[in-house]
């Protein structure tokens, strides 16, 4: 897939190009200057495929060109997705430009530089030191459980590839915080800060304006295609979602996507990894959890995207590699590390030894790394014996390893290297090898003679040598193996316990006839129920991810796993369906003719307490807020707490976020809600469908905001002590709490 940049302003010496949605490369080739405006996930990819950087001779040395300088978004979160993620590109600044190198002709004491605002500077710049260095002292390694002498050598581990000692970021990276009031970068050139998220560069009297907001349902897209796909659950089996890593334009990073008795857990969250789980037909709400290897960005940056779901995901590592990670999370976020708990289910592994994770034996084991790394050894029991699959990344060398070892007080003992090696070269049917090279990362070689029965070469962003390609294979994006085969079917299985879960009191003699129910395989694309369409039937969706479109009131929602599709017809009275919905990946459905259904309610007197809360039901279905990656049950939940509430025209609504409070949420059915300044300006207006409120379940916020109706307004009140539980929501209520604390901080239209 090739793109092109847009042009999308030339002023003088100003040049901008338009690298994709929120995302801007501004460029004043006569002071040298080169701003990415906007950083997140893989932007480095789009910049080489458009050109932007690439690969170039300096004074007799190979290097990239690239920005010097990045503009970071005002808000860290945008549409659910982290839109400032700027280690990766200043790696490239740092080690591919050669910015940082001893020697290099690019090395002239010039730093990058991060320009915004002093909260996401601060952010920036403690989640790219946790980024290089993991866990920084000898204590925090102590503290997830490690014993002294492990504890020791593991920090002279980390200060070998540190090059000696663990710095501050300030020591290879500039800052320059942004206001109202011109201030100078260099040269010349200034900047300043124009409405939300919205900036001016200045030189030579000339100006042009960046703005780094993303519209209403537009996501950063990838800069690579990765079609459509389709797979069969198996019993024990590994589906290849990538084999590059951060550098690779044309591929996502390794990662794999483990299948076992039906069940889907994703081995690392590289970013995109919600679009590569649409390609394969796996939606967020199908995965069980998360093994995770370590917190770098091409491992780390997906873990917005596993929040898009109504239950927390569980989270396996083994402590060290947890606390590394909730470290960096919470760093970027600005939040509490203990906050990381409230987004996954926090499932502990013991290093070294076999962990039974729902069934599925999982050994992790350490590998030498800048942060905290560990590689995973999966085993299910066949019939003829265990069968493993061995995910290697990311590795060391043996030359890199070998160079750490010796005898003086910060040099590694030889024994520890030489258990790792050997631990490199436990046996597997299938074993994925990192092969990238370098100071952290393996070499093929190092396993030309491992006697696992099939060796998968990753991690690179180049073809494989010759040399390679007879130690190992390669696997492409949506490859399928197959390590124990499996007949159930799991899509019923799934099906029978979605539905005993919605009707607990039902017999399951009852389900199982509806269970007799065709189950729909459907391609990407298809429309399963049309806009002003009655149709005789209602679907449930059991795999793949369905969107629900409504081109009137803009709405575009993802719709997860046990959803009910054109429920609307069950009920004679019901209009026809407003809004369609079309399959956005390979799904699979299971169709109930409505006769039967209404049959099914009706016998088991379920029929009028459906119809009671569908109205609340449709209304949640088509906000921003509940409508997406919420299940039918959840759904049902929240409808049961929401209370109806009148506002008059012009009545101030004053909502304290502190006790004796209680946290409330304010959802908009019927007319608008201004929200304002002590002054009375109006800083947003809330319309039908949005909310407010939710700094209320913020607890020591300091929200000085205040809510005016806009005529008459009629609201739907959530009193639910719990509602930060649901992944997707507290993400979401996050992402505006943040937008709005900014807003009155900044004023109208910041």
């Amino acid at each position: 897939m090739k793109t092109e940049p847009l042009l999308y302003e030339s002023q003088g010496n100003l040049l901008t190009v338009r690298v994709m949605p929120g995302v801007f490369w501004l460029q004043i080739p006569s002071v040298g200057l080169s701003i990415l405006c906007g950083c997140p996930g893989e932007v480095v990819k789009h910049l080489m495929r458009q050109g932007l950087i690439r690969t170039v001779d300096k004074e007799g040395v190979t290097c990239e060109t690239g920005p010097n300088a990045i503009l970071l978004s005002e808000v860290l979160v945008q549409n659910g997705g982290f839109a400032n993620l700027a280690e990766f590109p200043v790696l490239q600044m740092l080690f591919r430009q050669g910015m940082a190198l001893p020697g290099h002709p690019n090395n002239t004491g010039v730093k990058p530089l991060l320009i915004g605002s002093q909260s996401q500077l601060q952010a920036q710049m403690e989640y790219i030191h946790r980024g290089k260095y993991g866990l920084v002292s000898k204590e925090e390694i102590l503290a997830c459980g490690v014993d002294e002498e492990t504890a020791e050598t593991m920090m002279r581990i980390k200060l070998k590839f540190a090059f000696g000692a663990i710095q501050p970021p300030s020591e290879c990276i500039d800052t320059l915080t942004v206001g109202k009031k011109p201030v100078p970068i260099r040269n010349g050139v200034t900047v300043s800060r124009i409405g939300f998220n919205r900036y001016r560069f200045a030189f030579q009297g000339r100006t042009t304006d960046i703005d780094l907001n993303l519209p209403p349902n537009v996501l950063y897209p990838l800069a690579y295609s990765l079609g459509n796909h389709r797979f069969r659950r198996h019993y024990f089996a590994v589906l290849h979602r990538g084999d590059g890593d951060g550098w690779d334009a044309t591929r996502p990073s390794t990662g794999s996507v483990l299948m076992f008795q039906g069940r889907i857990y994703l081995i690392d969250a590289g970013p995109g990894v919600f679009y590569n789980m649409l390609a394969l037909g796996i939606d967020i709400s199908e995965v069980e959890g998360i093994f995770h290897t370590h917190g770098h960005d091409d491992h780390f940056a997906g873990l917005p995207a596993l929040i898009h779901s109504d239950h927390r995901l569980k989270y396996f590592a083994t402590p060290l590699v947890r606390s590394a990670v909730a470290k960096k999370f919470t760093a970027l976020m600005s939040l509490a590390e203990e906050k990381f708990e409230q987004f996954f289910e926090i499932c502990d592994l013991s290093l070294d030894q076999w962990n039974d994770c729902d069934g599925l034996e999982v050994m992790p084991l350490y590998s030498p790394h800048p942060v905290e790394d560990n590689l995973f050894l999966f085993r299910a029991l066949d019939v003829k014996g265990y069968k493993t699959y061995a995910h290697w990344t990311d590795l060391a060398s043996y030359r890199v390893m070998e160079g750490m070892v010796g005898e003086g007080p910060k040099d590694v003992p030889a024994s520890f290297m030489a258990q790792v090696k050997q631990n490199y070269q436990r046996p597997a049917h299938l074993k994925k090898l990192d092969i990238g090279g370098g100071m952290v990362h393996g070499l093929a070689t190092d396993f030309r003679h491992d006697v696992s029965e099939r060796l998968i070469l990753a991690h690179i962003d180049r073809k494989l040598t010759t040399e390679e390609m007879e130690i190992g294979s390669e696997a492409s994006f949506g490859a399928l193996d197959v390590l124990i085969a499996g007949d159930q079917d799991y899509l019923n299985q799934r099906a029978l316990v979605c539905l005993q879960t919605f009707f607990p009191e039902v017999r399951v003699s009852q389900i199982r006839m509806l269970l007799n129910c065709p189950i729909i395989e459907c391609n990407a694309g298809t429309i399963l129920h049309r806009s002003g369409e009655n149709t005789g039937y209602v679907d449930m969706i059991l795999a793949g991810t369905v969107v629900y479109l409504e081109s009137v009131s803009g709405t575009m929602n993802h719709l997860s796993f046990g959803s009910f599709i054109g429920e609307g017809a069950l009920f004679n009275k019901r209009e026809p369906l407003k809004g369609t919905y079309r399959a956005a990946s390979h799904c699979s459905i299971i169709r109930f003719s409505t006769e039967l259904l209404q049959t099914f309610l009706t016998s088991n007197r379920l029929l009028i307490h459906m119809e009671g809360v569908l109205d609340k039901i449709w209304f949640l279905r088509k906000t921003w807020l509940f409508g997406e990656q919420t299940t039918f049950l959840s759904l049902t939940t929240l409808s049961q707490a929401m209370r109806p509430q009148s506002i008059p025209a012009g009545v101030e609504m004053v909502i304290q976020s502190e006790p004796p409070s209680e946290p409330r949420l304010l959802l908009v059915v019927k007319g608008r809600v201004r929200m304002c300044d002590g002054s009375g300006k109006t800083l947003e207006t809330i319309k039908v469908g949005e909310f407010f409120g939710e700094h209320t379940y913020f607890p020591g916020s300091t929200f000085s905001g205040q809510f005016r109706a806009v005529g008459a307004v009629e609201l739907y009140v959530l009193h639910l002590h719990d509602l930060l539980e649901i992944p997707i929501v507290h993400w979401k209520m996050l992402e505006i709490f943040e937008r709005r604390q900014r807003r009155i901080l900044h004023g109208k239209g910041g």
